[in-house]
């Protein structure tokens, strides 16, 4: 999957500048612990970090077009899927290939059709073309933007990487944070292209970058765009199904071991049994099963209780779906001391870069991709289907759909966790009110829009927006980090962009057809998958209900506000977040990033996050 960075500058000569890359380079060694290194010229440094998953042995980076001194260079990361019907293509067109990888074939892409390049790629993936010959670079990330790609634009060029630790290495950047930023981190608003750092951006999913002496250009190669859906829902039902299986099968392509992140709900069985289906046919029918692995919690089903995000232990249903599809099953069973270990919470803090804890999710994660490291590179996982297919509860609440703010700020302002910002003062001392609202109108204004469509259908069709392209790519940066932390690829079969525009101009009524949550991916998946699992009400990721998490996040909080000088007291008073403290126990047992815990996570995060990151806070 990889790490890039660079650093494009005109008006200085960078040949004797390289070491500065390579030390943004080394910030992302998690990311690409296989191989690294850097490609230097006067205006332009290039550099790379390689996860090793096609042409092990051949696809090292930076990678030259050619030996001439003017070839492109590209330093990429990701995955393209259909890199060998494009290299097929492009032999036909007269190019050859040194080597088997996907760069290789990106690179070519790039010499036979320029920018547009892009709009051929299928897949996952953030990467930079250095072009001597004509004095530009072209950043270009993703259409749903699964792999992330930050800028700092400079008077005479743009420095780049991966992650905001990769651009904050360079001299010329600092870790500044205004009120601004504060409101993305705790509004969870994830306002595409907004970085939260001062001075600094994030490449827009579906846009291509060019910078050259002349200035920058921004162009977006791909959004989403409204059309009538004329198929009936048999056809409907029989195209998503037909789409999954050949999306799932084609992001198998690896030269190492591939598995699958199963939870036991819907999207997860639904992606490893296709998975299974897809390995078994590669294999003539054979003993190939596919490598499925779980997350669970000591004591996690006994201790158990419903509330209004989890309906019932997953551990059971996972178990069921390995054996209905005959995967090899791994349930890592976690306990307090897992994911209360400081090592792992610094790992975390340091992956995502900001502190946007949602609670002991995070660090669990990390755990469980971790192990999942030790027996595969690459992991497939079920992302994005919530969002496209309507399995949030704000899909299916009235009061969601019907108000004025993004709905994902719903059910918990409904279950009080809203409540624990304005507890101790920080909802009202940051405006996030006003900005949500602000970020809100923004929102709509970019949704696609089908003539004469309105009611229902066309309300629907904004809350698919809103969650494609704002909460889903929270989620997606939250997966990405983590699992890159662990040296782990993941894909996520449900972001695919044929699948997305597919399902995205569906009708609200065929998603919920029979007047349950992601009818449609249920009809699908019927036959595939067993009925408990088809019929079961959708839960999030897991999240622990021991007390003894509880006792120990309270402990964690009076710790870090106990100096005079601790930076979280910038954000809320010893007497506010004492408030927050002093609520009952089980107050924190809800999960989600504004669950009192979560927000008390997030104060212990943002305290450590400035202090070892050296983070200006301008309030």
């Amino acid at each position: 999957m990889c790490g890039l960075a660079g650093w494009l500058s005109f008006e200085h000569d960078l040949t004797t500048r390289a070491s500065v890359v390579a030390e943004m380079n080394a910030t992302l060694e998690c990311r690409g612990p296989d191989a690294g290194g850097v490609w230097t010229s006067a205006h332009a440094l290039i550099a790379h970090r390689r996860l090793s998953v096609i042409d092990v042995a051949g696809g090292k980076q930076p990678m030259r077009a050619s030996e001439a001194p003017d070839a492109p260079v590209i330093t990429y990361t990701g995955e393209t899927y259909n890199y060998r019907e494009l290299r097929a293509e492009l032999r036909g067109l007269g190019h050859e290939f040194r080597t088997e990888s996907d760069t290789e074939v990106v690179l070519h892409a790039y010499l036979e059709w320029g920018a547009a390049f892009a709009e051929r790629l299928t897949g996952i993936y953030a990467l930079a073309v250095w072009d001597p010959r004509s004095e530009e670079l072209l950043l270009v990330r993703d259409r749903m933007g699964v792999k992330p790609l930050y800028y700092w634009p400079t008077p005479d060029g743009v420095i780049f990487g991966s992650e905001p630790k990769a651009v904050l290495a360079h001299p010329d950047t600092e870790a500044v944070v205004d009120a601004e930023g504060l409101r993305e981190i705790f509004g969870i608003v994830k306002t595409p292209g907004h970085a939260v750092f001062r001075g600094m951006r994030e490449v827009r999913p579906g846009t291509l970058l060019r910078f050259s002496r002349s200035g920058s250009r921004e162009t977006r190669y791909w959004r989403l765009t409204a059309r009538e859906h004329t198929d009936d829902l048999d056809t409907t039902v029989a195209r998503v199904r037909s789409l999954l299986e050949e999306i799932v099968a084609g992001q198998l392509v690896a030269d190492v071991t591939v598995g699958t992140l199963l939870s036991g709900g819907l999207d997860s069985s639904a992606v490893t049994a296709l998975a299974a289906r897809a390995l078994k046919k590669r294999d003539g029918g054979g003993d190939t099963s596919v490598l499925a692995f779980s997350v669970d919690f000591k004591g996690h089903g006994e201790r158990f209780r419903s509330n209004v995000q989890w309906a019932d232990p997953d551990t059971p249903f996972a178990v069921e779906v390995a054996a209905h599809v005959g995967a090899e099953h791994v349930i890592v069973e976690l306990d307090n001391a897992d994911v209360l270990d400081q090592e792992v919470r610094d790992a975390v803090l340091r992956a995502q870069d900001l502190p946007v804890s949602t609670g002991d999710m995070e660090y669990s994660l990390l755990v469980l991709c971790r192990a999942l490291k030790e027996r595969m590179t690459v992991a497939l996982s079920g992302e994005a289907a919530d969002e496209l297919f309507g399995g949030y509860t704000w899909f299916h609440d009235r009061e969601a759909v019907e108000g004025d703010t993004f709905p994902w700020h719903h059910p918990f302002e409904k279950a009080g966790g809203m409540g624990a910002l304005r507890t101790i003062g920080l909802w009202q001392r940051l405006g996030l009110g006003d900005y949500v609202k602000r970020r809100y109108a923004e929102a709509l204004e970019e949704v696609p829009r089908l003539p004469g469509e309105s009611g229902t259908r066309e309300r629907m069709r904004e809350l698919t927006y809103l969650n494609l392209t704002r909460w889903e790519n929270f989620l997606l940066d939250r997966k990405d980090r983590i699992s890159m932390a662990a040296a782990l690829e993941v894909r996520v079969p449900f972001t695919d962009h044929r699948l997305v525009e597919y399902v995205y101009n569906t009708p609200w009524e065929m998603k919920s057809f029979d007047g349950r949550e992601k009818s449609l991916l249920r009809a699908a998946m019927r036959g595939v998958l067993p009925d408990s699992v088809l019929d079961r009400k959708k839960n999030p990721y897991p999240s622990t209900q021991d007390g003894g998490y509880e006792r120990a996040v309270r402990e964690r909080v009076e710790a870090a506000m106990a100096a005079d000088d601790a930076p979280v007291l910038r954000l809320a008073s010893r007497e506010e977040i004492t408030r927050l403290l002093d609520e009952p126990a089980g107050a924190y047992a809800m999960g989600g990033p504004w669950s009192a815990r979560a927000v008390l996570e997030r104060l212990v995060e943002f305290n450590s996050w400035v202090r070892r990151n050296d983070v200006r806070v301008e309030l």
